[in-house]
């Protein structure tokens, strides 16, 4: 009697639990076609905007879009022998965008730090100014690196400073959002030991989460690193130094420079992908152990 009794209501929840998963996934399926329809919508929209306001129009001018890389690189194998001279001329300039990268991502890390631990739940200095710590690295990162560095260059002039205070101001921004999700996920129990023994809260985040969190922090470093290699080169443009500054120089003079063009592409790439397989090798060494 018991099993006839039980049956029929089982079956009953069986079909109402899937007519209600059926449900579901059809106003899934709803909302992610009308999300898909307006992303078109907004795409197509916004393409003919900025077609309409080009002075030239992207499709009248799209069959030129060969046209210059084709010039610099003819011209540059036609001077092939002055490259190995341009390299060696340029290497200055490389070696003064690799120091704005480093000194900017080391300043920006040190402010990501404090950033970090004073904005991660559990650990946090002060509790209540969490969200006030959060919403700054918002800001930080929020602002273009290009926006901050012609800002400074019209108060400090051109050079390298205001691009490294640029590029440490964003990276401080991005890295402590990372940071500080890496911390989130950390071990309480050393924190709480050192705090059984009366140590400080400076004392308990250099001993009991640093430690812990180092690994993934330098990874994350070394990868910002990377990318911050790139903002120093785009910065040149703006009249920042480095070898940006030099490329933007070349491209002006046009035909008859395009092999310096050549030359300065070609110690971009060779560097960024040194610098990529560098720390790639020890972000997997840091992260994973091997």
């Amino acid at each position: 009697m018991s099993d006839t009794a039980t049956h029929p209501g089982m079956a009953a929840a069986s079909v109402t639990i899937r007519d209600n998963y059926l449900a579901m996934a059809r106003q899934k399926q709803m909302y992610g076609g009308i999300i898909l329809v307006i992303f078109i919508s907004m795409m197509a929209s916004g393409f003919y905007l900025a077609d309409s306001r080009n002075a030239g129009g992207f499709w009248n001018g799209i069959s030129n879009i060969f046209q210059f890389p084709s010039e610099v690189l003819s011209e540059g194998i036609e001077k092939a022998a002055n490259l190995p001279g341009l390299l060696v001329e340029f290497l200055p300039s490389l070696v003064e965008t690799l120091n704005i990268a480093a000194v900017s991502t080391l300043v920006g890390a040190v402010v990501a730090v404090v950033l970090a631990l004073l904005s991660t739940r559990g650990l946090a200095r002060w509790p209540r100014l969490i969200p006030v710590f959060r919403r700054m690295m918002d800001g930080m990162r929020a602002i273009p690196e290009i926006v901050i560095a012609l800002v400074l260059i019209f108060i400090l002039g051109g050079g390298p400073v205001p691009a490294m205070i640029a590029i440490a101001f964003h990276t401080a921004g991005a890295l402590g959002k990372l940071f500080s999700e890496v911390a989130e996920n950390t071990d309480l129990k050393p924190v709480e030991g050192l705090s059984s023994v009366g140590a400080s809260w400076t004392q308990k985040m250099w001993l009991g989460v640093i430690p812990q969190v180092a690994p993934n922090w330098l990874s994350y470093a070394l990868l910002r690193f990377e990318i911050n290699i790139r903002a120093s080169a785009i910065l040149g443009f703006v009249g920042s130094g480095g070898i940006g500054h030099d490329l933007r120089l070349a491209m002006q003079w046009g035909q008859g420079k395009y092999d310096q063009v050549v030359a300065i592409f070609i110690l971009l790439f060779l560097t960024i992908v040194f610098f990529d397989q560098l720390s790639s090798r020890y972000r997997n060494r840091l992260v994973k152990g091997h």
